[in-house]
């Protein structure tokens, strides 16, 4: 039998994550006492990948279309930043440490040469910095709530560009701030803002993968 006031505890932990799913809450360590070494150890062991919320283990909502259109992302960021010397591009397995209590594991991550310390690669396996640019890819997981905490917490601690991308709509809202935003849809093109600068792409190539089989050549 549950402890009625665990199962309230757990509860209320849900609610504060963004309402997620309880399958997606670790129970060990309990919640509320995981470390960094718990997080470091829980990832060694294999997926989900785990983020460390208000100390507590939550599984990262994944899905396949998902983890495609990142990837298409990040083969389109890459280049760009590479050519221009501008920083370091991350993929779902890249974590930043935001808060003591807290890491997050964004889809894909630019982060400027100017925001590393000293200039340098970061030897830390969770780096206590914030990426200038943070894209999440939405997968079926995720809840409204839990996108908006995400977004309260990257930009409080020095994120300066969110985008979410939609897969199912194929469209990316763009934030400079937890709740300025501006959607790009299939049609648009989108730019880096004061953070890529000089950065624009067809937000449509995006999702070409999505339409591979469907005679659309992907480029």
């Amino acid at each position: 039998m549950v402890n009625a006031s665990v199962s309230s505890s757990m509860a209320d932990r849900l609610d504060e994550f963004g309402h997620i799913a309880a399958s997606r809450l670790r129970s060990t360590p309990a919640p509320g006492t995981a470390t960094i070494e718990d997080l470091a150890q829980a990832n060694a062991i294999g997926k989900p990948i785990c983020e460390l919320i208000d100390q507590s283990l939550v599984e990262k909502a994944m899905g396949f279309e998902a983890s495609v259109v990142a990837a298409r992302i990040l083969a389109i960021l890459l280049p760009f930043v590479t050519k221009h010397r501008l920083g370091l591009v991350s993929g779902a397995d890249g974590m930043f440490q935001l808060l003591a209590s807290t890491v997050r594991a964004p889809d894909v991550a630019f982060v400027s040469r100017d925001r590393l310390p000293q200039g340098k690669f970061p030897t830390e396996a969770f780096p206590s910095l914030s990426p200038d640019l943070v894209v999440e890819v939405l997968s079926p997981g995720n809840t409204r709530a839990e996108m908006s905490r995400k977004r309260i917490e990257y930009f409080h601690s020095g994120t300066r560009l969110i985008w979410i991308v939609d897969c199912p709509n194929r469209s990316v809202a763009v934030y400079t701030s937890p709740s300025a935003v501006r959607v790009f849809n299939e049609e648009d093109t989108i730019d880096g803002g004061e953070v890529l600068t000089d950065f624009s792409h067809a937000v449509a190539e995006f999702f070409a993968d999505l339409d591979f089989g469907n005679d659309t050549q992907i480029s």
